[in-house]
């Protein structure tokens, strides 16, 4: 019995062990078969459709925006500068860097002791060339008296000749006394010459005295300036900057010793090209006065400011190129001069342009228009303006829909899936399976060993809902070979 036991359990053993190798053999000539079937199964080729965004060509009038940059500046900016020279005794409370001043303000003083000495001298000198102008006035008074006297005295001794004269016609005078009567008359009319002489001379001092007062005047007149030059005064209102005197210190004449700003009155100027310029005529070849925008970025805040264009540069500029553009700031709350700000010019509007993405058109204009059943055409376009990034297009594309970014892949003909800004995008199509196809379905992803888990077990969930993917179901079929 004990025998019969041990056979029978080394039989059952016996199965067992065989059962397994069958079964493990099954297993390995199953896995074979699934990768041989894998590497056999032939995909069909199938077109390359592009996804791709379009937008509408509408016509319209644009008014182009021309950006460019510039620098901020005073229309009045003055150097200040010390007329005389001396020892500075005094300054304005404000006579610093950024102080604010109002026209006639006293901004500094120069010490006046040596202008008002030569203010005195100037005076005195004055008053000696008008003393000199009375005393020869008094001089011509008296020498018109001398000459009247002379003019008697001659009268009296001509009167005198003649009646010797007359005595020696009757026989009653003698030729030695009508003789002395002549010579007497003759002296006389000399002393009047003499007289008249007197008085051309007093008259010719008052005329010498009237130029001296006259240079004395002038004298003075220049002494007094000199004295009013020792107090610098504010000529209008502004800031001061570049100030670099102090109290106590020597300035020469003509020295520089600050700058003042009118931060007020602001204009912008900046540089365009001759093409730009040129769009910027009038029909008599005058820069238009048209509006523009001034900003300046400052740690994220931005100040902007409204201005027009008044002038260009009379010259190009040694070394540049285009031409220079001014305008003047009507607000500029902020700025300041020396600024580097960004210019926002409006240009002459335009008619009849499409407005599209930049990287819509290439460099020779081509573009990319949605044709029949989702196929690709190509159009050619006229940029006209560049602003950013778009353009300002003209062509025969209007109200035709344009391929918003271009790409070395996609030409004429090629099959695209239009993507409409707006427009929601496409739901995926669900199938309704039957329970044989649906069977078959998981039956595959059960059996593929190449699948992640986590894959199958999303995969298998979605195949056991009513609703299936149709884009799943592709796919696994295709791996089929069904």
């Amino acid at each position: 019995m004990r025998f019969l036991r041990q056979s029978m359990v080394g039989l059952f053993l016996a199965a067992v062990t065989l059962g397994l190798l069958v079964w493990a053999v099954e297993l390995v000539g199953g896995a074979v078969q699934t990768r041989m079937a894998d590497k056999s199964v032939e995909r069909a080729a199938r077109e390359r459709v592009f996804t791709v965004n379009v937008v509408q060509a509408i016509e319209s009038t644009r008014t182009p925006i021309l950006e460019s940059f510039g620098e901020i500046a005073s229309r009045r900016t003055l150097e200040l500068r010390a007329a005389g020279s001396g020892r500075v005794i005094a300054l304005a409370a404000g006579f610093e860097d950024g102080g604010r001043v109002r026209a006639g303000d006293v901004l500094l003083r120069i010490d006046p002791v040596d202008a008002q000495a030569a203010v005195l001298r100037g005076q005195s000198d004055l008053a000696d060339a008008m003393a000199e102008i009375r005393d020869a006035e008094r001089a011509v008074d008296l020498a018109q008296d001398e000459l009247s006297a002379a003019q008697e005295q001659a009268a009296l001794h001509l009167r005198a000749a003649q009646r010797q004269l007359d005595l020696v016609g009757r026989g009653v005078g003698t030729t030695a006394a009508t003789e002395t009567a002549e010579l007497a008359a003759s002296a006389a009319r000399q002393a009047v010459l003499s007289r008249r002489q007197a008085v051309a001379q007093a008259q010719a001092r008052i005329d010498q005295a009237a130029n001296a007062k006259t240079r004395a005047q002038i004298a003075l007149a220049e002494l007094e300036r000199g004295l009013a030059d020792t107090v610098l005064r504010a000529p209008f209102d502004g800031t001061l900057s570049a100030t670099s005197v102090v109290e106590g210190r020597l300035v020469n004449a003509n020295e520089r010793v600050a700058d003042l700003i009118d931060p007020d009155d602001l204009e912008v100027s900046f540089r365009l090209s001759i093409g730009q310029y040129a769009r910027m005529l009038d029909a008599e070849g005058q820069v238009l006065k048209s509006e523009l925008r001034v900003g300046l970025d400052v740690s994220g805040a931005n100040l902007e400011a409204v201005g027009r264009v008044t002038r260009t540069s009379a010259a190009a500029g040694a070394g540049q190129t285009g031409r220079l553009v001014f305008a003047k700031l009507d607000t500029a709350a902020g700025f300041k001069p020396g600024d580097f700000v960004t210019i926002s010019l409006q240009e002459p509007a335009l008619e009849n342009v499409m407005r599209l993405p930049a990287s819509a058109v290439d460099a020779a204009g081509a573009v990319l228009l949605l044709g029949p059943e989702d196929r690709l055409e190509a159009a050619t376009v006229k940029v006209l303006r560049r602003v950013g990034g778009a353009v300002l297009v003209r062509g025969d594309i209007a109200g035709r829909e344009v391929v918003e970014a271009r790409s070395p892949l996609m030409g004429a003909g090629i099959k695209v899936k239009p993507l409409r800004k707006g427009a929601k995008p496409d739901a995926p199509q669900m199938l309704e399976l039957t329970n044989e196809r649906r069977a078959k379905l998981v039956a595959f992803v059960e059996e593929n060993t190449r699948m992640p888990e986590a894959a199958k077990a999303r995969a298998l969930t979605q195949l056991a809902e009513p609703l299936v993917p149709a884009q799943m179901v592709e796919l696994i079929e295709r791996r089929m070979g069904g």
